[in-house]
């Protein structure tokens, strides 16, 4: 007789939660009674053996007033924890992550006027807490005759008991769908549940018998009986050992073991150890089947699992073990701004590796982040071997430089390594993406160096031949101002910087660059000059635009009056611009109509006045204006005014005032 024992046979990660918290309460208080709202599990074994522990199962929960009570995985309506506050009960809320998944679906729905339907059987603790989150208001069916008495319905969310079968919710939803024209459909068969059956019908396929071990009253040992016997005939559903049909399970050659998500490993373990007492068993090799079916894990094992649930904080997934395994999200990946939902989803395939078989709670504690890290050490390693341009991301400013990361590998770029240039302020790199080439290497002390330098001045290199190779004179091009010095600003045209002279910067007067350029802008301009052997490349930015004195006779001419800008007092007179580039002298002697010793008697630098143009000479680039005259021109009387009231008589103005 050969054993076949399916995988992910025995408790849940759901139940098994609900075990370890258990277990931690009868730690904590043991000389106290402690309570379960309803059967812990659907097991009687399990039961009879947590009442010898202290715990006991309970309907009514003024039983438990002062004392622990714990909501079984199943869950519990929402107004249930409101009562538990009016009976001052220590509350330990054991409630699987699938099945609140579902209670809080079935709620924001019902929040947001849908009808909601739930898939299941209308008796099960779960479906009723479920009900309970949306005003016991939710509409269950348990078959499809069910959905056929429902009626229309405007809008429907449908959510599934966590345990039913993948057939039943396809089937449901179909007919559904006829129901209403705006359907959510949410498919919460808890992962385990479905690979737990699909694994029972693979070995129900290829057996000549089948052993379901299982409390009779569990939903989801029901439905691997089911499965079983829809591809074996000789299906057996037990609760413990003794109730094995020896005598019937003699003849068979190959019989297969499943056990619903309430049994625990030790009642398996009596099932297989009693058939294995059978003249044709050979204990030993029965019992290495189960342990195989189970594995045996070791800390720095990599293995491939299935990914069951995913919140903010961690990722669960069945490695095929006995229990589900929880990856926190510090062993997710390095870059905390990441949410785990962003990585991966329920049902993908995903390689961890194991940090410990024990957390201490009873959980697999497994990483994603050091499985990813292996592959990146091997990436970077080959890059460094090649000579590659890789990309990273700045995470955070240390002493002498900066942390980046590569996908899941911290690595350190020195300050001297991350500019061509001085880097005044390192954190504004911080979130940004370089790419750099690996400069030390180090996995053994995990230790690597990136450079972001090295790739610039390539960069740079390649910039320069291609600049000096197309740059000719007059040629207009665009750069970055790079640095500003007193007398110029140097532009950055592509790894060769060239200078702007103050001279060359504005057609108008100016004191300092700052005043028409700053650091960072990018700017065009035009070449002046270029010596490729000394790197020296002179550049202007004023030229690009026309002078303004090859057409000022089409904008000023003599006699007219303008507002202008004093821009420098001499002992003479002052300057005066009227407009970028273009100014004229105002004589000390048209400054004002009384003689003044100095222009700063009148005037002062900045002041902006009305001028009158006296002469514009476009040759010599000089302009005579007048501050005196344009104030006596603006005074001067209004002839059309005087002619007016000379016009009038006597009589036209006394009998205005009549």
């Amino acid at each position: 007789m050969k054993i076949v024992v399916a995988n992910n046979a025995g408790f849940c990660f759901g139940v098994k939660q609900a075990m370890n918290q258990t277990i931690d309460a009868i730690d904590k208080d043991q000389n106290e009674k402690i309570y379960t709202y309803g059967p812990l599990i659907h097991n009687h074994q399990v039961i009879h053996k947590l009442e010898s522990m202290g715990v006991y199962a309970i309907e009514d929960i003024k039983r438990a007033q002062h004392k622990t009570l714990i909501i079984r995985s199943h869950g519990v309506a929402l107004n249930f924890y409101d009562s538990t506050h009016e009976y001052d009960i220590e509350l330990i809320d054991a409630t699987c992550p699938f099945v609140r998944k579902v209670q809080k679906i079935a709620k924001e729905y019902y929040d947001k006027g849908y009808d909601v339907i739930i898939v299941g059987n209308p008796k099960h603790p779960e479906v009723i807490g479920i009900n309970g989150w949306c005003n016991n208001q939710a509409y269950i069916v348990e078959t499809l005759e069910d959905v056929s008495k429902l009626e229309s319905l405007n809008k429907i969310c449908v959510v599934a008991q966590t345990t039913i079968t993948q057939g039943l919710w396809n089937d449901v939803v179909e007919k559904l769908e006829k129901k209403s024209a705006t359907l959510k459909t949410f498919n919460t068969i808890c992962t385990a549940t479905i690979e737990r059956q699909k694994s029972c019908a693979q070995v129900s396929k290829m057996v000549d018998a089948m052993i379901v071990i299982g409390g009779y009253h569990s939903s989801n040992t029901q439905k691997l009986v089911q499965i079983s016997k829809k591809y074996c005939k000789n299906t057996y559903h037990i609760e413990t050992a003794e109730e094995l049909p020896i005598e019937k399970i003699k003849k068979f050659d190959k019989i297969g073991v499943t056990a619903g998500a309430s049994t625990p490993d030790w009642i398996i373990k009596e099932a297989i150890n009693k058939m294995s007492n059978t003249e044709n068993n050979d204990m030993m090799s029965l019992m290495e089947e189960y342990e195989k079916s189970f594995k045996v894990l070791r800390r720095g094992d990599i293995l491939k699992g299935t990914v069951i649930l995913v919140t903010d904080k961690e990722i669960m997934v069945n490695v095929g073990y006995k229990s589900d395994g929880i990856v926190p999200k510090n062993e997710i990946t390095n870059d905390a701004l990441v949410n785990p939902r962003e990585l991966v989803k329920e049902g993908d395939e995903i390689e961890v590796y194991i940090v410990s078989t024990d957390d201490g709670e009873g959980n697999l504690l497994l990483s994603k982040k050091r499985v990813d890290a292996r592959k990146d050490w091997e990436e970077l390693k080959e890059s460094q071997e090649k000579n590659n341009v890789i990309s990273v991301k700045v995470l955070e400013v240390v002493k002498g430089g900066v942390i980046a990361g590569y996908k899941e590998i911290r690595g350190f770029i020195p300050a001297s390594q991350l500019s061509t240039s001085y880097v005044e302020d390192m954190k504004s790199f911080i979130g940004k993406e370089l790419y750099v080439r690996v400069i030390e290497f180090d996995q053994r002390k995990k230790k690597i160096v990136f450079s972001r330098k090295v790739v610039m001045e390539e960069e740079n290199q390649i910039k320069r031949r291609m600049l000096w190779e197309n740059i000719s004179k007059d040629k207009i091009i665009e750069g970055q101002v790079r640095r500003i010095v007193d007398f110029g600003a140097f532009v950055d045209l592509g790894g060769i910087d060239g200078l702007i002279h103050i001279s060359d910067l504005s057609w108008g007067r100016i004191k300092h660059p700052t005043e028409v350029v700053k650091v960072g802008q990018q700017v065009k301009v035009i070449v002046l000059d270029f010596d490729k052997e000394k790197e020296r490349i002179s550049l202007g930015m004023k030229q690009i635009t026309k002078e303004p004195w090859d057409t000022v006779e089409e904008r000023y001419h003599i006699g007219d009056i303008v507002e202008g800008k004093v821009l420098k007092l001499v002992d003479f007179g002052a300057f005066v611009e009227v407009e970028t580039g273009i100014d004229g002298l105002v004589h000390i002697s048209q400054i004002c109509d009384r003689h003044i010793a100095k222009p700063s008697e009148e005037i002062h630098v900045g002041q902006k006045v009305n001028v009158k143009i006296l002469d514009v000479n476009k040759e010599n680039k000089r302009m005579s204006l007048s501050i005196k005259e344009a104030i006596e021109d603006a005074n001067e009387p209004n002839l059309e005014e005087i002619n007016k009231y000379e016009s009038t008589t006597i009589g036209e103005i006394l009998g205005s005032k009549e």
